[in-house]
């Protein structure tokens, strides 16, 4: 008869148990230095101001977190719908929309802004994700190191699936490492979240969106959003302790 064969249960050494609780660490070893704002910059308030203009006046290396909702209709505009402003998004194509030229501004000021290791998370639509926005990145230190998912749980537009989902991609300014920057370990990269307010077209989840920057920051750090619209970001950083600094055309 064959011998048989006795189970092994593999024990975990003390070595491999130390290497996974620093790889999976909830401490945060990056800090911010503190900020000289100027006057015109006032925290925790609704700014009503160009965001460029609002990103040339931060200073470099300073900023944990970022957030950017780019006011752009990728997929509207290449897949030409044609009833949009008409029978549809009436709000949304009425928006003033941002050429692809200026996103890059956009996104090169933020990177600048960024102490090393920051975060930048960047609100996508299906169109940008599958072309890439690569040339957005040019002549930054910003390396893409993940992907969230949002489901908003409604039926949207689309000549075969409809939309029903926005991306955030998570841009990181080197040097890239999650070890001592991201603290927060729960975060599923599918979320399954209402939008914060149906009175702007262009609002995101607030909850997703405090787990995130509570994931890169620590309590009363500064997050910044320059293109802020229904101003989810503010109420996020006010519900995590951190402090908001961010604009937009209509304030």
């Amino acid at each position: 008869m064959p011998a048989t064969r006795q189970k092994t249960t593999k024990k975990s050494s003390p070595e491999k148990d130390a290497a996974a609780k620093a790889v999976f660490s909830n401490e945060r070893t990056v800090n911010a230095p503190r900020l000289t704002l100027p006057i015109s910059l006032r925290p925790n308030t609704r700014l009503k101001m160009d965001g460029l203009e609002f990103l040339s006046m931060l200073p470099e290396a300073a900023i944990p977190v970022a957030f950017l909702d780019p006011q752009y209709r990728g997929v509207l505009e290449k897949l030409s719908y044609g009833n949009e402003g008409k029978s549809r998004g009436t709000r949304r194509s009425a928006m003033t929309q941002m050429p692809e030229a200026v996103i890059a501004k956009f996104v090169q000021g933020i990177g600048r802004a960024l102490i090393p290791s920051g975060h930048l998370f960047l609100w996508v639509d299906k169109f940008h994700l599958c072309q890439g926005v690569r040339p957005w990145l040019e002549g930054t230190e910003l390396e893409i190191v993940d992907l969230v998912t949002w489901d908003k749980g409604t039926f949207g537009m689309g000549y075969r699936t409809r939309r029903r989902a926005e991306h955030c991609i998570v841009l990181q300014r080197r040097p890239v490492r999650a070890k001592g920057v991201w603290k927060v370990h729960n975060i599923t990269d599918v979320v399954l979240e209402k939008a914060s307010t149906r009175e702007h077209p262009h609002a995101k989840p607030v909850e997703l969106q405090g787990r995130l920057m509570s994931a890169v920051s620590n309590e009363g750090d500064f997050v910044i959003d320059p293109a802020a619209g229904s101003f989810s970001v503010l109420h996020a950083a006010l519900q995590n302790n951190r402090k908001f600094l961010g604009c937009d055309l209509n304030g």
